[in-house]
């Protein structure tokens, strides 16, 4: 917008002059546009407007928002009413999502065997409308208070809809794919500083179905090609999928290193200790 690039080559002027004083009131007015113009014409179109279910408009306002609050240097001890409505605004409408737009149905087994059955087609349908939502709640990461995002994303979107289907998802390529996307969600920043071998807390559920999945994965595996193999040395090594070798690393990337390592020691699978990266 002209006027608001004008105010701010108006506003970057003052800041750089050395002539000016620390407390020109100049510096304070494109501060000020935003918070009272600015904040709230984005706060309505948050309320009125925005689709959380929508990747594109959900990536725009995202950049919107950081853009406009990096511009909105307040003086000390001082906090921006309008920022704080609109943040509110966005965790409002993003909680309606989940509550009302969010829907996965259970069909019996028999029912969604089938791959191209209505009853498969709409499951499918809603479960990745939902990891959708997940994507774009999760995109809030650092404007939006973490445990905010973390209960939104996780306790409810995660825990509480999208792993039932995963539950009743076959152990196999579908299952992974699913869990792989999921996982693609979840910001790397979470994970940095995790050192005790464990995934965050809302995470727990989602390791030990993908636990399980390892475990059936390698079990299947097993009987389908045979029990073990000798090596040159006269010991042996179990057979392992490249589909068991997915899910350990998925675990990885969540910073689920005890659970890993115990899989590894449990089915004696020493080769696959090089993967682990502490």
């Amino acid at each position: 917008m002209p006027w608001f690039r004008a105010l701010e080559e108006f506003s970057d002027a003052k800041t750089t002059s050395e002539s000016k004083s620390d407390v020109d009131p100049d510096r304070e007015v494109l501060p000020k546009v935003i918070e009272k113009t600015i904040l709230p014409k984005i706060t309505g179109f948050v309320k009125n407007v925005w689709d959380p279910l929508s990747t594109s408009q959900t990536k725009n306002l995202v950049q919107l928002c950081k853009k406009v609050f990096e511009k909105q240097i307040l003086p000390k001890n001082e906090c921006s009413r309008a920022k704080e409505d609109l943040i509110n605004t966005v965790v409002l409408r993003m909680k309606k999502s989940v509550e009302e737009d969010v829907f996965i149905p259970l069909y019996p087994k028999s029912a969604v065997e089938d791959k191209s059955s209505l009853c498969s087609k709409f499951q499918e349908r809603r479960f990745w409308s939902a990891v959708k939502l997940l994507s774009n709640v999760l995109l809030w990461d650092g404007i939006v208070q973490e445990d905010t995002i973390r209960d939104l994303g996780l306790s409810k979107l995660l825990n509480r809809y999208l792993l039932l289907n995963l539950l009743n998802t076959p152990p196999g390529p579908d299952n992974i794919k699913k869990c792989n996307k999921v996982v693609a969600c979840l910001p790397e920043r979470w994970f940095q500083d995790l050192k005790s071998g464990s995934t965050l807390p809302e995470l727990l559920n989602f390791c030990q179905h993908m636990l399980q999945c390892a475990r059936m994965l390698h079990k299947n595996n097993q009987s389908q090609v045979c029990k073990c193999v000798a090596v040159s040395n006269n010991s042996f090594f179990f057979y392992y999928s490249k589909e068991t070798e997915e899910v350990l690393l998925l675990l990885l990337k969540i910073k689920a290193l005890g659970v890993v390592e115990d899989f590894i020691e449990e089915h004696k699978l020493e080769h696959l200790k090089s993967m682990i990266v502490k």
